[in-house]
């Protein structure tokens, strides 16, 4: 496994951010969306979808999307705003994600399309579904849902774990991979006891990592509130997640 450590002494992350995917234009529903597929350079091991944190698709997710194709994956960094939606003030990034909150069946059904093209694209069915911050949630919400096939497993790098009212994981026999800060003051480590409890009441298979001292949006490089140590552990945590689903 590429470690982080040995990849950012090798490389600044603006030289990370030199991406070699494909912008990928596709609809929903007759809406339009801008997705980005980065692919293996060797036989693939299969397919990663990532969505997007509350700012939408931008160098980030398709810097992520590169590191995942470099371990030997396609990974399609989806869109669920849509074509031009990327907000660049907080106010923007708060009403489209309430949106899609107030709005779960739209949600939805924006993954499920973003899903089928990446099939489409990479000729991959088996996938493993991982989101951060909005996307954790997002990840979540499709896990509870139950409308995936041919996913075998969800992972959330510091996403929303609340579970609304009237959804369960009952029934969800996925694996799922939690991936939590536990300095995020945002999502705070109550909010992840009440999960496990869920979790384990469904009997809904899951592993959970809590990372000290890492704080809400502990993997965006170049943040304030980067930590390497709990960004190379959780990134190494879900490459072996990832592999051991898509290996089966």
């Amino acid at each position: 496994m590429l470690k982080l450590t040995a990849l950012f002494a090798a490389a600044s992350i603006a030289a990370l951010t030199a991406q070699a995917g494909t912008i990928v234009s596709y609809s929903v529903e007759g809406a339009a969306y801008e997705g980005y597929m980065a692919k293996p350079t060797r036989e693939s091991k299969g397919l990663v979808i990532l969505i997007h944190d509350w700012d939408g698709v931008d160098d980030y997710e398709k810097t992520r999307a590169e590191m995942l194709a470099d371990e030997g994956y396609h990974a399609f960094a989806v869109d669920l705003y849509g074509t031009g939606n990327r907000p660049d003030t907080t106010e923007g990034k708060k009403a489209l994600v309430g949106q899609l909150y107030n709005d779960r069946d739209t949600m939805r059904k924006r993954i499920l399309g973003s899903l089928e093209k990446a099939r489409q694209i990479s000729g991959q069915t088996d996938a493993v579904v991982m989101g951060y911050c909005f996307g954790g949630g997002a990840t979540l919400e499709l896990a509870r849902s139950g409308l995936a096939k041919n996913v075998v497993g969800y992972s959330t790098f510091h996403g929303s774990l609340d579970t609304p009212d009237g959804q369960t994981y009952e029934g969800v026999t996925t694996p799922l991979l939690i991936l939590h800060g536990g300095a995020d003051t945002g999502i705070p480590n109550s909010l992840a006891a009440s999960l496990a409890d869920l979790l384990e009441a469904s009997k809904t298979p899951y592993q959970m990592e809590i990372y000290s001292g890492a704080p809400h949006a502990w993997t965006v490089f170049g943040s304030t509130r980067y930590r390497a140590e709990a960004d190379e552990k959780s990134w190494d945590a879900f490459l072996a997640f990832t592999e051991k689903k898509l290996s089966n």
